[in-house]
């Protein structure tokens, strides 16, 4: 496991991170016991940073990240977000206004049952509020001791660079993986120019690259990619397509697609860290063995070419849920 010291982070923060979404319920039923034993697996296998949000099974995530790591919080990294919510309908808003901003933090930090967060995000910009104005709140935390860095979540180089001049912000996170290779085009040259550690999150692009994903969908309805266009099944038949061949790749080098998909994603230099998540110890195990996998270079580029940008069909997300980042 690599790991990189981040200012004002006082644990280093391994490359290879955990993203919790997935003990969430979001692709589907969740055993706690079970999720519990993979959080605490990932930290005796030298992970050390865990990213979740408020708006994880409506902060149940942040409870269960706060009962399986709380009795060894100062060897870990905690990053949680606030912004995205919900309205009286239930259906999914933003809202990036000061005052909800510091309200959702500290109940962040109860549900958490930490005095400081590592990493605060704003999950989503809020189109009503100038992120001027949310950064300045989330700086006021940084001020006040609750949170110790800032991070953004989907938002585009713009409104990187205004955030910035705000506060510096230590993280961006975006979706990034072999199948999702939009940030390449100037995401990650921001990131670079100005310092900003970008954090790829579902690098094995929410399960697809992982080798493991029947042609035929047949996602359970509480899962979200029912709803994602590029799991329908005619989508999903010619994503897999594709992806066979990386499977092949994997298995002429002796490793698993999702390792190879993971290694391609970390042997980016302008990638710091990635999260993938698991509910399979099993799977955590060679998640974690990826991070230490060194690809030949003509690997590398035989990986370009299979992923080109625009390979992949349908949308990664609703339509909603697209119209809801700041991209």
């Amino acid at each position: 496991m690599h790991y990189i010291e981040c200012r004002d982070i006082p644990v280093k923060v391994s490359r290879l991170g955990f993203g919790s979404m997935v003990l969430a319920g979001t692709y589907g039923d969740v055993d706690r016991a079970q999720a519990i034993r993979v959080l605490r697996d990932a930290v005796d296998l030298g992970i050390t940073l865990f990213d979740t949000a408020d708006v994880y099974g409506a902060g149940e995530n942040e409870k269960l990240l706060a009962e399986a790591l709380g009795p060894i919080r100062e060897k870990i990294v905690l990053a949680t977000k606030g912004g995205a919510t919900r309205d009286s309908s239930g259906a999914a808003t933003n809202n990036g206004s000061p005052d909800y901003l510091a309200q959702a933090c500290e109940a962040s930090l109860k549900r958490l049952n930490v005095d400081t967060i590592d990493i605060y995000y704003l999950h989503r910009v809020d189109p009503s509020v100038p992120i001027e104005d949310s950064v300045g709140a989330l700086s006021q935390l940084v001020k006040q001791g609750k949170v110790r860095t800032i991070g953004l979540s989907e938002v585009n180089p713009l409104t990187l660079r205004r955030a910035h001049a705000v506060h510096p912000i230590s993280f961006l996170q975006t979706e990034y993986s072999l199948a999702c290779r939009f940030p390449e085009d100037d995401i990650l040259t921001a990131c670079s120019e100005l310092g900003v550690a970008f954090c790829a999150y579902s690098p094995l692009g929410r399960g697809l690259l992982g080798g493991q994903l029947p042609a035929s969908g047949g996602f359970a309805q509480n899962d979200m990619r029912s709803k994602i266009p590029r799991f329908d099944q005619t989508n999903l038949q010619a994503n897999l397509s594709v992806t066979q061949r990386l499977a092949s790749i994997a298995e002429g080098l002796g490793v698993t697609t999702a390792q190879l998909a993971l290694a391609w994603v970390l042997s980016n230099p302008e990638v710091p860290f990635a999260i993938p998540g698991t509910r399979s110890p099993e799977r955590l195990r060679q998640n974690v063995r990826a991070a230490d996998l060194a690809v030949p270079g003509h690997v590398l580029d035989e990986l370009n070419d299979l992923f080109a940008p625009e390979t992949m069909r349908g949308e990664r997300h609703t339509a909603a849920m697209l119209a809801r980042t700041g991209l």
